[in-house]
């Protein structure tokens, strides 16, 4: 398993802040606020302009697959989580279900959930739509889900506020991208791996300025290395569970293999970039956004290495039983 360059860099990002806080800190010369809002709407500008509405316009076809990950990212996964919100409100854990409930909530991430699939050899062109219908759909789905609870704590919010924040920040930018996609889509394409370090740059400033303020605050005393151990082995078992959840219901709706392995793997993988953009909105106005960020983190290094493990194996099995078959039908002729 190769270790992801990206999940060492947000490690390097925390142990930067806990260390060198004053690029981030309150008062600072640098705008990191300003340069992250504006980072996040070039994202989505650019996630406009490389959003492939030929493969929107194929994959409405294949409509129960679709209604299948969207539900599991967008129903399944939060409610397991709401499911044991009686046991942890108004104790010292309830701000730690709802880090975690802010992970379940979000929508499926695009590249990785792309390759993972087509590494296991399943429908890419599925894929794809699923991967980018759900960015969309999680841009009003997901702040309802927080809004409910987020109400239910100490803390003060304007959601007007936020959502207004999201509308100009997120969706205007993305419209942008889809209207001038004509002109700028090849630019785009051409340039996807360079567009893709600016993304990881802008998660990683603001994961940087998110972990100074938390640090700040000192909002991590709270939590000892006991919890940190259970939020990661729930954040493990929270995979495990919806991933074998997805691949029943695959079956019992028949399913082929290749549609059963899309399920599965768009309907478990989760958006670092877009939650790091939705906990700016959602949590930027608070100390707590750091803490918010952990669960996100622990299942973004998760799901790289887990499921690139799971593809890759399918994938040769898949691959061995079609060489299997070939040999088969060579033999019979």
């Amino acid at each position: 398993m190769k270790i992801d360059k990206f999940v060492i860099a947000i490690i390097i990002s925390i142990v930067v802040a806990y260390f060198f806080p004053q690029m981030g800190a309150s008062g600072s010369a640098i705008p990191l606020d300003t340069i992250a809002s504006i980072g996040i709407s070039l994202i989505f500008f650019f996630y406009g302009l490389k959003l492939s509405t030929e493969a929107i316009k194929s994959g409405l076809k294949n409509w129960k697959l679709h209604i299948v990950v969207q539900s599991t990212t967008f129903i399944l996964f939060p409610l397991i989580v709401v499911v044991f919100y009686p046991l942890v409100k108004d104790t010292n854990q309830e701000m730690l279900w709802l880090s975690i409930l802010f992970l379940a909530a979000l929508p499926s991430t695009v590249s990785s959930s792309v390759v993972m699939v087509s590494l296991a050899k399943g429908n890419i062109p599925a894929a794809i739509f699923n991967a980018s219908i759900s960015g969309i759909i999680g841009i009003i789905i997901t702040p309802l889900w927080m809004t409910s609870f987020i109400q239910q704590t100490e803390i003060t919010y304007d959601f007007s506020a936020i959502y207004a924040q999201l509308g100009m920040e997120i969706l205007l930018p993305l419209i942008l991208g889809l209207l001038l996609r004509k002109y700028l889509g090849e630019f785009a394409r051409k340039n996807s791996r360079g567009l893709s370090l600016f993304d990881k740059s802008i998660i990683l400033i603001i994961i940087y300025k998110s972990f100074v303020h938390s640090f700040e605050e000192k909002v991590f005393s709270s939590v000892s290395f006991f919890d940190l151990i259970l939020m990661a082995a729930l954040v493990i078992t929270l995979f495990f569970l919806v991933f074998f959840i997805t691949g029943w219901i695959g079956k019992r709706l028949h399913f082929n293999r290749e549609d059963r392995i899309t399920a599965q793997f768009c309907g478990t993988k989760k958006s670092l970039v877009h939650g790091t953009v939705f906990s700016e909105a959602l949590f930027g106005q608070s100390s707590i956004m750091g803490l918010m960020l952990l669960p996100l983190m622990l299942f973004h290094a998760f799901q790289i290495l887990i499921i690139s493990v799971l593809a890759t194996r399918m994938g040769e099995k898949e691959t061995a039983r079609e060489i299997e078959e070939s040999r088969y039908s060579t033999q019979h002729e």
